[in-house]
């Protein structure tokens, strides 16, 4: 055991230097590269510009150290990490630059290497993980395991652990005091009595515990047990029957607290992320791109059908508050607006408007709205208030969407959500897509979903309407 957990301490290091290799090589390779761009006061200085290069690696490690080797991360939050990890390491080199006084003459060195560090380091990433998992598999670098508690949580439990030998775990067994259970559960152990010793016999790495909140006292005992013995010990809540979420612990002073979701924009600094860039974006967008297609598809509307513009209507927005939205008029004029959603072949529908709504066109007065702080460019789409009262009693979540601003696209509508709700299940689908968008924002999935939203424009949807 104790050789298998120095092992796991070994690939770390490996995996450390393995990136300390692969920048260094990178670095002087756009070095040499680039040598034309230097003076003879770079070269004197060289190295110490690379000792300055590795102090901010280690130093950018330990805000964000590695975490290939635990059991699972997937490669999306792989190649995140390492674009985070280039992008503070670039940044404090760049700050030690300075303090040299030649980060104005190494400036095309550092554009070159950052994006160029960003496709390598990810895909040198990807592959150590790729490596790791064919390592695991053949049976290397795993955690001996136990599980106390059969429930319907033990079960789930157990079978997650072995749907995926990379994970790295090996079960040895389950704990229940039912002995009953000999005969049918897989790989029975013995009683919560025997856990002690066999731990201490089988050198188990760490224990697992899915015994109801009744057990209290046998809870505790393995707890205190574990923190003896230096076995780590994990407890499986057991509500977690009923509620099947990602829940976040959190701390009130030394009351543990926890959350039934994960909110990313309740930071700070990625609302401020994510306002900074709808404001930059938004901006853009009015000064350039809508002032042309206001004049030229205001024209056309106007031709098609009397009437204004803009179709203006109140739908709800962040907390349930009310807001006028806008939108490029896609109807003729109709006392049904606030009470009927648009159907596919709708009689109301004008040509022009078809076209605007399958385009995507029809949204972009919305950007004014974005521009004022009532919409972001990403996220759920808003609904009518009839809708929203409707909905509401009807699925449990859908008020769960309104926890962040409203967007002039979503994920939802990039992933085969878009246009009429013809049933409960199809607006279920599009609620539980918002939600999950709430629950794993990043800047990237923003857009990504913009990118693909812009590749629908000019392919066309054939569920707008």
């Amino acid at each position: 055991m104790e050789f298998n957990k120095k092992r796991g301490y070994l690939i770390q290091w490996l995996i450390g230097v393995g990136d300390l290799l692969i920048l260094n090589l990178l670095f002087f390779a756009i070095y040499y590269g680039l040598s034309d761009f230097y003076t003879e006061a770079i070269t004197a200085n060289l190295r110490e510009i690379v000792l300055f290069f590795n102090f901010c690696y280690f130093f950018a490690l330990y805000f964000i150290p590695i975490q290939l080797h635990v059991s699972v991360v997937f490669i999306d939050e792989i190649v995140k990490r390492a674009f985070a990890l280039m992008t503070f390491l670039i940044f404090l080199f760049s700050t030690c630059l300075i303090f040299l006084n030649v980060g104005d003459v190494l400036a095309t060195f550092l554009v070159v290497y950052y994006f160029s560090s960003i496709i390598v380091f990810s895909l040198w990433r990807v592959l150590v993980r790729v490596m790791l998992k064919i390592y695991r598999k053949k049976g290397y670098n795993f955690k001996r395991v136990i599980i106390v508690g059969a429930g319907k949580n033990g079960i789930e439990l157990y079978q997650v652990m072995r749907e995926d030998l990379t994970y790295g775990f090996t079960i040895m067994g389950f704990f229940d005091d039912n002995k009953a259970l000999k005969d049918v559960l897989p790989d029975y152990i013995g009683t919560t009595d025997e856990v002690e010793e066999f731990v201490l016999k089988s050198h188990v790495d760490e224990i697992y515990c899915t015994l109801p909140g009744t057990k209290d006292d046998k809870i505790l005992k393995l707890f205190n047990f574990s923190e003896k013995h230096m076995v780590r010990f994990f407890i499986v809540p057991e509500f977690y029957r009923n509620v099947k979420k990602s829940l976040i612990l959190g701390m009130m002073e030394s009351v543990p607290l926890l959350s039934v979701r994960k909110e990313p924009l309740q930071v700070a600094y990625n609302r401020a992320i994510k306002r900074g860039f709808d404001i930059v974006f938004s901006f853009i967008i009015l000064i350039t791109v809508y002032p042309v297609m206001y004049l030229i598809i205001g024209s056309l509307i106007k031709l098609s059908s009397p009437g204004p513009v803009l179709f203006k209507q109140k739908r709800t927005g962040l907390h349930g508050q009310d807001f006028m939205c806008y939108k490029f008029r896609t109807m003729k004029m109709n006392t049904q607006a606030d009470t009927t959603q648009a159907t596919k072949d709708d009689p109301r529908m004008t040509r022009l408007g078809t076209f605007l709504r399958k385009t995507n066109l029809d949204e972009f007065p919305q950007f004014l709205n974005v521009l004022k702080g009532e919409m972001s460019v990403v996220g759920p789409r808003p609904h009518m208030l009839k809708h929203t009262d409707q909905y509401a009693a009807l699925i449990d979540k859908y008020m769960v969407r309104h926890l962040v601003k409203p967007g002039v696209t979503g994920w939802a509508q990039v992933t085969g959500y878009r246009g009429e709700t013809k049933t409960l299940e199809q607006m279920e689908g599009r609620v539980k897509r918002d939600v999950w968008y709430i629950e794993n924002w990043t800047f990237f999935l923003d857009l990504k979903i913009i990118v693909v939203t812009i590749i629908n424009m000019f392919r066309g949807e054939e569920n707008a309407c």
